[in-house]
């Protein structure tokens, strides 16, 4: 499940390009609470606390208590992050989407799949693990919200399947999409063409007969 982590934040005022740049020059972040019952809020959270926050995640659910300094006052708020917004360059963390979340209310998310082990088909028989299914929609609440979905896959063969269907039951958690979907297969391996010659391998040679002169020539020659 996601492990909730504490997180500071105050409340960003100014708004425009300048005011970004303000945020950056005090070694901040921009970032906005929005969620179902919550006005839009604008924040700013230290670098370095997101930075660290974001290196040590094992996935993107997140599950963060805000604790949002206003005026002098601070509130917390439960929030999911939503989104992390990178330099296209050097990756730094240029804007953060925070979803309100409660703890008696269900939420959907997408949560990622890990294959865990090596399929018998793999191992023994040569085949391919293939992953058609990378992260699937779940509904639960916010503190049962898992990280990621670990699907042990040793006993996979040659040919086989693994399915939405066939996902480990998780408590709380509820899969969306249609339990006969395919996560995993164990593709058979392929047989190419007839194999060419190694490189190298000696080749049968080349027969040149000489050619018959023609029956003109063959008289030019005996005169």
């Amino acid at each position: 499940m996601s492990n909730q982590v504490s997180l500071k934040a105050s409340r960003r005022t100014a708004m425009g390009r300048n005011a970004v740049k303000q945020v950056k020059a005090a070694k901040a972040v921009p970032a906005i609470l929005y969620g179902q019952g919550v006005e839009p809020q604008p924040l700013q959270v230290e670098r370095r606390a997101i930075d660290t926050l974001l290196a040590h995640a094992v996935s993107e659910n997140i599950l963060v208590n805000l604790e949002i300094e206003d005026g002098g006052k601070s509130a917390a708020r439960l929030a999911l992050i939503n989104e992390v917004q990178h330099h296209p360059v050097n990756q730094s963390v240029l804007h953060v989407d925070f979803q309100a979340v409660s703890t008696t209310e269900t939420l959907v998310a997408e949560v990622v799949i890990e294959p865990t082990g090596e399929a018998v088909g793999v191992k023994t028989g040569g085949g391919l693990l293939e992953q058609s299914l990378r992260s699937v929609e779940v509904e639960c609440l916010p503190q049962d919200l898992p990280e990621m979905i670990s699907v042990d896959v040793s006993n996979l063969g040659l040919g086989a399947s693994l399915h939405v269907g066939d996902l480990p039951a998780l408590p709380g958690v509820k899969y969306l999409a249609d339990a006969e979907v395919t996560v995993f297969l164990v593709s058979e391996p392929k047989v190419g063409d007839e194999a060419a010659p190694a490189a190298g391998a000696p080749s049968e040679p080349e027969v040149i007969k000489e050619k018959k002169p023609a029956e003109g020539e063959a008289e030019a020659k005996k005169e």
